[in-house]
Parts: structure tokens; C-alpha cells; sequence
């Protein structure tokens, strides 16, 4: 069950389409072109979209005239749920625990209770526990504390707690939290590549954009609240690491720092996508099955669509299973040409 994000409708769609277990009991499926209600998972054939209406709970689907799905039996609990839901009480009220004193709750062996958790949830109890502790900080900066108070009314010991919580996630910081963006100062240019017009912009942190045939007016739709400024030459180092890293896009990148946002999800999808060799590719099912939920392709193409570092994060390495190069932000040439350089060829 997922319950760390409010999540609407869209996403509720790309659950049911994926038949994502993570999402039983947070909502139901109304199917009024057949009267019935499911879980996201229900393995039934999937309904067209514009039959379908999303409820919180069994009851309110009840209360519009619906009955309860008898493949998937959305209004019972079963015993596994039951404990799940428990351990998430648990951990929303005490904190983190250990996967003993979880076991010792809910009956389980640690090792079954691990697997089953992680199943139902998509994260560990202990990476839960860090998510749910990140999103109180999240929560704690959007009413005006300071990173410190938000750290330690999030539960942290010390700021150190936390910087080692995120650390590796692509330049996230608690401050990137506050205000959208708001006083960030992001630098761009548009450089002539080989490829056509690129644009590329950073903070101090990083590398914050890179895409192609764009200019200022999309930075400023990316990035609404921040201040954009032309960059001057304190950034023609790093712009033209990037530049070398587009013109041969089988050398290593990593080096070049990243500054970008995005829900845990996406980051766990970005990281992922830079851990593809060049010269390899993956699907959207290997992708998802990468991150340990092969159903979430659909999810995954989505996350990989909001990915605003073209090259530097390689969403281009991700291809249809069916073969040839798939969609990409910038046109299939540009995607089959960057997959050329790195060796790969088309599937």
C-alpha cells in the first residue's frame, strides 16, 4: 500500500494499467460500465479509462451503486495486509524499528516479513521509515521552519543524519524543498553540438537541465521561481564537460555534477538509468524489474519522461521491447543517433 504521497488520478491509471499490488487498499477501481469495484491489482482485463472512476475506500464505491468484485474481493483484508498496515502504523508512530521487533509484531519471520513488506509497499521497512522521515522535513519547511528545526521535528538526531539519509540522490538538499525553487540561481547558455542546439543549465550545485532546441522561455517554464541568469564564464568549464559528454556520449559522465529534483520514484528511476553501460539498452520492463516491481513500465516511462538532464541522465538507453528506438523528448533521430555514438545500434 502506498500512502507516503497523495496520488491522483493519473497516477491512480497508471497503477491499475501496471496491476501495481503497492496500491491495494489505498483506493478502488469503479467500473461503472460493469457495476463493479477492484483493487488497482484485480487481474481481471483492464477497463477502457472513460468507464472508470477512482474511490478512496470499498464504502464510497458502495455508496455509488457499485458491488464488490468477486475475482479480487476488494472489500476484504487479508491477513498479510493486516500485518503490513500494522507495521506501518508502527513506524509512523515510534520511528524506524528493526525488522525484529516487526516480526515479533506482526508474527512473521524477518526474512518473510522483509519480503513482504517490500512486495506490498516497494520499499524496505528501513527505507520506509527514511521516506517517511523525509517527507516531515518536506512538510516542516512548507510551514516556515528552518532546515534545522524541520530536520529535528522530522525526528533526525542531527542535520549529519539526515545528509547521510540522501546522500548519492542526484544533488537533492532540505532546502530544495522550501519555497519551489524560489531564490535559486540557475545559469544557462545554448551551445551549437553536432547534434543541434543545446541548451544546458546549472546552479552552483550542478547541472540542473540539458535538452535540445530549446532556449530561455522553456528554462523559465521548468523553473518558474527561480532566477535565471545568462551564464558568464565561472561556468565555461563545466558547460564544456557537458558539451564533450553530448559529442561522445560513450565516455564517462559521471564525473559531472547534477543538481535535479524529483519524487522518490523518479530519483530511483534516474538512478537506474545511469547505472545502463553505454553501448547497452533496457526496456521499460527491465527498467521496472531493475527498480523490483516489473509490472511498473508504464510508471517508468513516465518517470523517465519528466527527466530533465537529457544524456548526462541516459533516458535514451531505454527501448520498446518490441524493438526499434522508441519515443524520446527530441525527436527518435536524435535518440538513435546518441545510440550510434555509444555503440548500441537499434534494437
Amino acid at each position: 500500500m502506498i500512502h507516503i504521497h497523495e496520488i491522483d488520478d493519473e497516477a491512480r491509471w497508471l497503477a491499475v494499467q501496471a496491476k501495481d499490488r503497492r496500491y491495494d487498499g489505498s483506493f478502488v477501481t469503479g467500473v461503472h460500465s460493469t457495476g463493479i469495484y477492484c483493487r488497482p491489482s484485480c487481474p481481471a482485463r483492464l477497463p477502457l479509462r472513460k468507464n472508470v472512476k477512482f474511490y478512496a475506500k470499498p464504502a464510497d464505491a458502495e455508496e455509488a451503486g457499485l458491488r464488490a468484485c468477486k475475482r479480487c474481493s476488494p472489500n476484504t483484508q487479508s491477513a498479510e495486509e493486516a500485518c503490513v498496515l500494522a507495521a506501518i502504523a508502527a513506524i509512523q508512530s515510534q520511528g524506524a524499528m528493526t525488522l525484529d521487533q516487526l516480526a515479533d509484531l506482526t508474527g512473521y519471520s524477518p526474512t518473510h516479513f522483509q519480503r513482504l513488506f517490500k512486495r506490498t509497499v516497494g520499499l524496505s521497512p528501513a527505507s520506509f521509515a527514511r521516506a517517511l522521515r523525509e517527507e516531515r522535513v518536506k512538510d516542516a519547511l512548507k510551514t516556515g521552519a528552518s532546515v534545522t528545526e524541520a530536520l529535528y521535528e522530522a525526528g533526525y538526531s542531527a542535520p549529519s543524519r539526515f545528509y547521510a539519509d540522501i546522500k548519492g540522490r542526484l544533488g537533492m538538499q532540505a532546502s530544495d524543498w522550501a519555497n519551489g525553487g524560489e531564490g535559486r540561481r540557475v545559469h544557462w547558455s545554448v551551445i551549437d553540438t553536432s547534434l543541434g542546439s543545446m541548451l544546458v543549465a546549472a546552479t552552483e550545485k550542478g547541472v540542473c537541465c540539458l535538452s535540445f532546441e530549446e532556449g530561455e522561455a522553456e528554462l523559465r517554464a521548468r523553473f518558474p521561481k527561480a532566477d535565471i541568469i545568462e551564464a558568464g564564464g565561472d561556468f565555461k568549464a563545466l558547460f564544456d564537460q557537458v558539451v564533450a559528454a553530448v559529442e561522445e556520449p560513450s565516455s564517462d559522465s559521471s564525473h559531472i555534477p547534477l543538481d535535479v529534483k524529483g519524487t522518490a520514484f523518479q530519483q530511483r528511476c534516474w538512478n537506474a538509468l545511469r547505472e545502463i553501460p553505454a553501448g547497452e539498452t533496457r526496456s521499460y520492463g527491465e527498467q521496472a524489474a531493475m527498480l523490483g516491481n516489473p509490472k511498473a513500465s508504464r510508471a517508468v516511462g513516465s518517470a523517465n519522461g519528466a527527466n530533465n538532464i537529457a544524456v548526462l541522465i541516459p533516458c535514451h538507453r531505454v527501448v520498446p521491447a518490441s524493438g526499434g528506438v522508441g519515443g524520446y523528448a527530441y525527436g527518435p533521430e536524435i535518440k538513435a543517433e546518441l545510440l550510434k555514438r555509444e555503440g548500441g545500434g537499434l534494437l
